[in-house]
């Protein structure tokens, strides 16, 4: 496992057009989507910093999610697709950061425990992913030789992109289970909620 010092990225800058209400104000758990999965990157003793980008309902979301702990950036033009989100939070990660772990603020079914794997997986390698079950999924981990190519991609599959140029390069950390489902549908939606209480979250 590399000692590098590691920020936790979250990102939350949706503008939720699909669902028609900010997603990250959703009920889940205990309190909103957003709250849950900045609670599992408060959890990972892995992450050094944690920083969260918000866009969409920004200022919505500051009123009603507990953010203690985070670094908040917020990106103004979310629009343009979540790589705009990874190059606005560039800024504010640590200067001492070798390595930058992605989360997705729409995913709640990661833990605390799958992060820690792959930050261990990971080692040196300068870029690492969850193999599920199903295939490669988010999280997403970083080496800082690869910041400078994060801040200039474009789009929404960009990070996906950098991926797969990269080939054999990538580390593949297993993880059980299937990848984690994302929110961008009501059917989504509940479907999530429907895990959560299978799972008793």
């Amino acid at each position: 496992m590399s000692g590098s010092f590691v920020c936790g990225l979250v990102l939350a800058a949706g503008g939720s057009s699909r669902l028609g209400q900010p997603k990250q104000l959703l009920p889940y758990a205990k309190g909103t989507l957003l709250d849950h999965v900045l609670g599992v990157a408060r959890s990972c003793d892995a992450f050094d910093q944690r920083v969260c980008v918000l866009g969409g309902a920004a200022a919505a979301v500051r009123c009603a999610v507990d953010l203690d702990g985070f670094d908040v950036v917020v990106n103004e033009v979310y629009g343009s697709g979540c790589s705009s989100s990874i190059a606005a939070a560039l800024g504010a990660v640590d200067p001492r950061a070798g390595a930058l772990v992605l989360m997705l603020g729409d995913q709640p079914g990661v833990t605390a425990a799958t992060v820690d794997a792959l930050v261990a997986g990971r080692g040196d390698a300068a870029l690492a992913a969850c193999a599920y079950a199903d295939g490669r999924g988010h999280p997403l981990a970083f080496g800082r030789s690869t910041f400078a190519d994060l801040a200039s991609l474009h789009g929404d599959k960009a990070v996906w992109k950098l991926m797969d140029r990269a080939g054999a390069a990538v580390v593949d950390v297993a993880v059980d289970g299937p990848i984690p489902r994302d929110v961008d549908t009501w059917e989504d939606y509940e479907a999530v909620l429907a895990q959560a209480a299978t799972e008793g979250t």
